[in-house]
């Protein structure tokens, strides 16, 4: 599907972005690929890893902007949304800019992706939108419903959106990994609560959910991978089993535990070998033969936690990990 095909990411110079444009490369023959970001430096940073390469493109712009976006999108075929404002202590105490750019942002991408007849759409989301308790997850909650319900908005254009959900990413730059790799230096690894679960999943395994819906999308499905979970003082262990524990407390809008499906998800939820589909309530369509293809519907009042998850990943699957990807951890 997407070889030979125009591809545009926006945010496309994050963790994400840098792992989307190499295996894309590596897997298929894209005719370009288009990466939108409002960091120059980075852009910069991502410009001389390609820049014999006439396939990758760069475009300074902001999902803010919406005329931006209408000029970025000529002559693309698909569109990847990575652009947000995520860091979850910085969404609570600057909650405006978080809602400019992950729900006034995806709006604007909604309309400008519509208007261009572009074919389909992948917005990336996260297992902070299910039942949210804090400002990010509340826009990215709303970001999603907005994806799903721009099938129906979209009227006669043939545009499908459909979204990603998924956990932590190891090793990505902001995430806990590197952060406890670079205090382990002082003995003291901070736990805000030893109660504490994680969904674990790697760039590599977030770039491939990504590709088996643009497949099998056909518009308003979200997408939840089965990945693994881990304690977070199990974490620590891995990162430095003789370093002390020290618990802080839970900080402005995280959760003791995350949860990709949530209870009154479990009625339009179907189940498939390695991923679930949560199917849209809205027309009808979770009950569209055409969405669930041969998945099974979950059993009622099912719900995917990361204190539930019957996968669990072990401190020496992390380490042998880390060791294999220790020169790239925390650098994209």
């Amino acid at each position: 599907m997407l070889t030979n095909s125009s591809i545009l990411i926006t945010g496309g110079t994050g963790s994400f972005g840098h792992a989307f444009v190499k295996m894309t490369l590596e897997k298929y023959k894209p005719k370009k690929i288009v990466i939108l970001s409002r960091d120059e430096m980075k852009q910069w940073e991502m410009q001389k890893l390609y820049e014999n390469n006439e396939i990758v493109r760069f475009f300074i712009g902001d999902v803010r902007d919406k005329d931006r976006l209408y000029r970025a999108l000529d002559g693309i075929d698909y569109v990847v949304h990575a652009a947000a404002t995520k860091i979850v202590p910085t969404a609570e105490y600057n909650p405006f800019e978080c809602i400019k750019t992950n729900i006034n942002g995806a709006m604007n991408l909604i309309d400008a992706c519509i208007d261009h007849n572009i074919k389909k759409v992948v917005a990336l989301s996260t297992d902070k939108a299910s039942r949210p308790v804090s400002l990010y997850g509340a826009t990215k909650l709303a970001s999603d419903k907005m994806f799903v319900a721009s099938n129906a908005y979209s009227g006669e254009h043939k545009t499908q959106f459909s979204v990603v959900r998924y956990g932590n990413v190891m090793g990505s730059r902001g995430s806990v990994i590197p952060f406890f790799m670079q205090e382990k230096n002082n003995g003291v690894l901070p736990i805000t609560d030893n109660r504490m679960t994680r969904f674990m999943i790697t760039l590599e395994e977030g770039v491939n959910l990504v590709w088996k819906t643009f497949d099998d999308m056909c518009g308003g499905e979200i997408y939840v991978k089965k990945i693994p979970s881990m304690k977070v003082t199990d974490l620590a262990a891995a990162i430095d089993k003789d370093a002390i524990q020290k618990v802080i407390g839970i900080r402005p809008g995280e959760k003791l535990h995350e949860e990709m499906i949530g209870e009154d998800d479990s009625l339009y939820t179907y189940e498939y070998d390695d991923y679930y589909k949560i199917l849209p309530a809205i027309n009808n369509w979770s009950f569209s033969k055409k969405l669930i293809k041969s998945g099974k519907r979950v059993e009622k009042n099912f719900s995917y936690t990361s204190d539930n998850n019957r996968e669990w990943m072990s401190i020496e699957t992390l380490q042998k990990w880390i060791k294999n990807n220790e020169n790239k951890i925390g650098k994209i």
